[in-house]
């Protein structure tokens, strides 16, 4: 066994879609980036199939977006079950949709991007020990048959439900088993369902079927009758029996290339950090699988802590700035797991008052707007909004919409996701924006385009995740310098 020790500015253990996102932002700002990944090679398990306007977003930011949605299949709603239906087409973006495509694809997009900006991603890297002081993180890592020391400024344990990094922290996990033998399986069909995300459930039980674009699909179910452990083989003889029965067809299910058994949990640490080191995605939290929100609440974990690692090992990092990361994410961790749940539930109600209030739900979620309007918000991560301090402007900790941007020269951003792609901040104002050239290198300036709309007497301060770091109506210079300090530090001169 040998011993070395590596140097990094930032240390992210899981190759999934949050540690690769995060990866990707940290090492286009310029950091030092070691990605660990326990596996050698790369996975082709796939759980993830939806992509929700939020992250699609996020990914629009980082010029991602048009290449992943041609890989999949957009789907203006989403069936949950039975009758209730999510309506996405109303949704204030550019993307009021979730789009369907397996999670490989998503990886595969994130993880050329962070290799192309200069991370490192080491693959049969299995962490071991963790120890940190005033100045970093060593992680303890087995690769092959050698020891390895890595060191950075931070680390961020994005390696999934059974973390290394948070057992090493000694967090708890706390939480329960929601449902027990899940039946996994890709597999060929003779008859292609006519959505392309296939759900239902019955007292039977449940069923999920959705396409991987190639001629296989993946499908997901549980018998209400039939549980076994996870380690007991799935007989494609009862999954195609218990997909009859839930969809009144099967599809002519065959050729079977995969097939798992898996439990859910619906569980959430108290805490996202612990001193230098960090947690996201998985895990931080788990949930079920209803509304297909467990990696799209991943990435935007990482969408939030990304520019603030940076900001952090740049040295210009406001005081307590990284510990917003757990103000902010963890109640939307919370609300996430608490959602998912009680759909779950529901869908998976076994009495008949349950089975009653699950028709009630779908029944007065089809006929209120409003309510189903919210739901689509929430479901598709539009309506998630941050605190905001009291006496704010009403834009303050709030979501923007892709604002469209005054063109000055070929080659200027021509919307906000345009401009943001940049890693920095951006400052939208009509006025003479001369005041923010001192931090140039964390602030991108623009008017926007319409200099008499909404935004005519508004200079607006937008974080790099694209939330609203502060507003305010027709600001004094002195009023503008002092946000900027607030939120991007004192400038470098």
């Amino acid at each position: 066994m040998s011993e070395m020790e590596l140097t990094a500015d930032v240390l992210v253990v899981g190759a999934g879609p949050t540690g690769l996102l995060l990866a990707g932002d940290l090492a286009t700002a310029g950091l030092r980036v070691t990605v660990l990944e326990k596996r050698a090679a790369e996975s082709n398990l796939t759980r993830a199939f939806a992509v929700h306007a939020r992250t699609l977003e996020q990914l629009d930011a980082r010029g991602l977006a048009d290449e992943l949605i041609a890989t999949g299949r957009p789907l203006g709603s989403l069936r949950l079950f039975g009758r209730l239906r999510i309506e996405l087409g109303n949704l204030p973006t550019r993307f009021p949709f979730v789009l369907i495509t397996p999670q490989s694809n998503t990886e595969r997009l994130l993880q050329e991007r962070a290799l192309k900006a200069g991370a490192v991603l080491v693959r049969g890297a299995e962490v071991t020990g963790l120890r940190q002081d005033a100045e970093g993180v060593s992680l303890t890592v087995r690769e092959g048959g050698s020891t390895v020391v890595h060191r950075a400024r931070y680390a961020v344990g994005a390696d999934g439900v059974h973390s290394s990094v948070r057992d090493l922290l000694g967090i708890p996990f706390p939480g329960e088993s929601v449902v027990n033998s899940v039946m996994l399986a890709d597999v060929r069909v003779d008859r292609e369902p006519d959505e392309a995300v296939t759900v239902g459930a019955t007292e039977a039980g449940f069923a999920f079927m959705a396409p991987f674009g190639d001629g296989w699909y993946r499908v997901i179910a549980w018998d209400r009758e039939r549980q076994r452990p996870d380690g007991e083989p799935v007989d494609m003889a009862e999954l195609t029996e218990l997909v009859r029965t839930v969809f009144g067809e099967d599809f002519g299910l065959r050729d079977a290339r995969w097939t798992s058994r898996f439990h859910s949990d619906e569980r959430q640490v108290p805490t996202y950090r612990s001193g230098r080191v960090f947690l996201a995605g998985d895990a931080a939290h788990c949930h079920s699988p209803a509304g297909g929100q467990g990696m799209n609440t991943g990435l935007q974990d990482a969408a939030n802590l990304g520019w603030k690692l940076a900001a952090a090992v740049r040295g210009w990092a406001p005081d307590a700035l990284l510990d917003t990361y757990q103000t902010e994410r963890h109640p939307v961790g919370r609300a996430v797991l608490r959602s998912s749940g009680a759909l779950v539930r529901v869908a998976l109600a076994q009495n008949t008052p349950a089975r009653a209030l699950r028709s009630a739900v779908s029944t007065v979620a089809e006929h209120l707007g409003p309510v189903a309007a919210l739901g689509a918000k929430q479901v598709s991560g539009i309506g998630i909004s941050y605190p905001a301090p009291k006496g704010s402007h009403p834009l303050v900790g709030r979501r923007l919409p892709d604002l469209r941007l005054a063109v000055d020269a070929p080659g200027d951003p021509s919307r906000l996701y345009e401009a943001l792609r940049a890693g920095k901040a951006v400052l939208i104002s009509n006025d003479e924006l001369s005041v923010a050239d001192s931090w140039a290198d964390r602030v991108v300036t623009a008017a926007p385009a319409d200099p008499h709309g909404k935004l005519r007497d508004t200079v607006l301060l937008v974080r790099p995740d694209g939330y609203a770091a502060w507003a305010g109506v027709d600001p004094t210079r002195g009023e503008l310098r002092t946000a900027l300090n607030q939120w991007l530090g004192r400038p470098a001169d």
